[in-house]
């Protein structure tokens, strides 16, 4: 019966996701924030997996969504690439810059996460000075938008919706198969205790560094597809630290250990925040995230789901043990 259950939470969040536009389509204004939800969803599902698996955390992972978001414009806008080649193409740019930060990965806990902050100021940097590439200060404007295929137009908000779940989808999937791979497993045992699994010849900087790489290029599609959706582009918005702090505390909101949590946690998150929060308190509605958060590490360190699935087997037991008294 558990195993049951469990399935079908696992098809609830999909069929929800997918039937959103059917039931949201003609809200545009929502449809905008389902969209911009899922971006965060991407980024926070690409910080999950280096933070779950890699052991790592990062505050720098505005850097990956901003290099993969010029990567992909410049390649589009100055080069002709197509929009769709383009988004994988921001995603490789992404990987290339975290290959530039493969030296720190020697560092460890709070050091490891400001160097990586660090990086991200360095590519805005770059960003605003190279002026004969990116726009500089004033940016790029009139980025190539996503294409229509076969008559449907994915620069229409539900055509976009759809794209970015299923980018979000096919990162699940691959987060989900190293999660289970035996790379998976080296890198769990490697958060019990680093030093026992490099003596049986686990070389845990190699694996690290592949963690990396992946939430790098992961989050780097994200930011490219979010490029050509709003058509516009600048140095401080791209590497915005929002980019980190909505994608963290929807990761951890939503339960950063699983696979489905920071997507969750980012459709909740940012839905309450711009369809609750920032009508009662138009400006400081942040600060209810903030407390919300709080209140989600005290009493269920884990996240929503684990939470709701807790709920869900307490009153499984409760009605099992009422019919059993009667």
């Amino acid at each position: 019966m558990t195993m049951n259950k469990n399935k079908l939470s696992a098809l609830v969040l999909p069929l929800l996701l997918v039937a959103a536009p059917l039931l949201l389509a003609q809200d545009h204004y929502v449809m905008s924030l389902m969209v911009a939800a899922m971006v965060i969803g991407g980024i926070a599902l690409s910080w999950a997996l280096l933070g779950n698996l890699g052991g790592m955390i990062s505050f720098g992972h505005s850097a990956f969504f901003g290099v993969g978001a010029y990567t992909s414009a410049v390649l589009s806008m100055k080069f002709g690439v197509p929009v769709l080649i383009a988004l994988l193409l921001g995603g490789v740019g992404a990987l290339v810059a975290a290959l530039a930060m493969l030296p720190v990965l020697r560092l460890r806990g709070p050091y490891f996460a400001l160097a990586i902050l660090a990086y991200a100021h360095i590519f805005r940097i770059l960003a605003t000075e190279w002026t004969s590439m990116t726009g500089g200060s004033g940016g790029l404007s009139s980025i190539a938008r996503l294409p229509t295929v076969m008559g449907v137009d994915l620069s229409s908000k539900i055509g976009a919706y759809f794209v970015i779940l299923v980018i979000v989808a096919l990162f699940a999937v691959i987060y989900a198969a190293v999660r289970e791979s035996h790379y998976g497993l080296a890198l769990r045992a490697m958060h019990e205790s680093e030093d026992a699994t490099r003596v049986v010849g686990v070389n845990s900087t190699v694996l690290k560094g592949m963690m990396l790489l992946l939430s790098a290029f992961m989050c780097g599609v994200v930011g490219a597809f979010n490029a050509h959706y709003i058509s516009f582009l600048e140095p401080d918005y791209a590497f915005s630290g929002l980019w980190v702090t909505i994608p963290i505390v929807a990761a951890i909101f939503g339960g950063y250990r699983s696979i489905t949590g920071p997507v969750v946690g980012a459709v909740v998150v940012y839905l309450l925040d711009q369809l609750v929060f920032k009508n009662i308190i138009p400006s400081g509605h942040q600060l209810v995230l903030g407390a919300l958060l709080v209140a989600m590490i005290v009493f269920s360190p884990d996240g929503l789901l684990p939470l709701l699935r807790k709920l869900g087997r307490g009153k499984g037991n409760g009605a099992g043990g009422q019919h059993a008294a009667t």
